[in-house]
């Protein structure tokens, strides 16, 4: 019975931090999955946002759904303003440049977080505490309830979006061809500064649900979620927003597997390990679609 416990209380951990991975990961795909780049200070914006939270609560004493509302409107104008500042004008440059740009602003926001809040780390003032709902011999925290119900909520409403709405249907034609995109009359600019402030506020999401997970956040906070994040997103097709969902599932999962019946030091080992196998059998990802080019 101990051992059945054992595995569901790790599958709920992973569960828990999968949905983490998931919301960084949907951000991801979606830039790439338009704009056609890897935005790697994507995870900065998690730590930038979690950072704003404490400043809206702690320092300005607003209650916590305003600060997290207004952390979510800053995240969304921090995004629009890297895109507009930093990868704009890089439009039309090599896949390299823009790269070697986004590691340039990921550094850039670690260093601005260290001025602002210093090298330690500081306390992340919103819980939902400690209670928990019993199921059986297993105790499912609320707040890992609460975490995977807002993710699957955003994947649905996003995914409606993307169909749906005119500016949905506006990304997918930038998607497909910019030039294209233009000459039927849309504004390609305002479209990826779209995608940015939705990526952003999911960043912003994200680092909410980060702080709440493990009660405080540094200047680098964002570095290595933001990493596996982008793991996920090539674990399950990146551009996909199905694919990112269920790969952020699946990352979270293995990582607190693997922290449990191996090596705490050896998960993210065995992690990347995981996501190479999948790459050498289905190069796409688990969702990914082939795309045939022509010539």
């Amino acid at each position: 019975m101990g051992t059945i416990t054992k595995l569901l209380e790790s599958l709920l951990s992973g569960l828990s931090l999968g949905s983490i991975y998931a919301l960084i990961a949907l951000g991801y795909t979606m830039v790439y999955g338009i704009a056609k780049m890897l935005n790697f200070a994507h995870g900065d914006i998690i730590m930038a946002g979690a950072f704003s939270i404490i400043v809206f609560t702690a320092t300005c004493g607003l209650p916590p759904i305003v600060a997290i509302l207004l952390g979510i409107v800053f995240c969304m104008l921090l995004g629009v303003t890297v895109e507009f500042l930093a990868y704009r004008p890089l439009r039309k440059a090599s896949p390299l440049a823009v790269l070697i740009t986004a590691i340039g602003v990921s550094y850039l926001l670690q260093n601005v977080a260290q001025l602002l809040f210093g090298t330690s780390d500081t306390e992340f003032p919103i819980s939902v505490g400690n209670s928990a709902l019993a199921l059986g011999s297993v105790s499912v925290k609320y707040s890992v309830l609460l975490t995977v119900a807002v993710t699957g909520a955003i994947m649905i409403i996003l995914t409606l979006f993307i169909s749906k709405s005119r500016t949905g249907k506006a990304m997918r034609a930038v998607s497909e061809d910019k030039d294209a995109a233009e000459l039927m009359g849309i504004n390609v600019n305002r479209t990826i500064s779209v995608t940015f402030a939705i990526g952003s506020a999911l960043a912003a999401v994200a680092g909410l649900f980060y702080g709440m997970a493990y009660h405080y956040v540094g200047a680098t906070t964002g570095a290595m979620p933001g990493i596996k994040a982008f793991v996920a997103a090539v674990f399950g097709g990146i551009g996909s927003i199905p694919g990112a969902m269920l790969g952020g599932i699946l990352l979270g999962i293995i990582e607190k597997l693997a922290q449990t019946y191996i090596s705490t030091e050896l998960s993210d080992a065995i992690v990347f390990g995981v996501l190479i196998l999948v790459l050498i059998v289905k190069p796409t990802g688990l969702l990914g679609k082939k795309i045939s080019e022509k010539v």
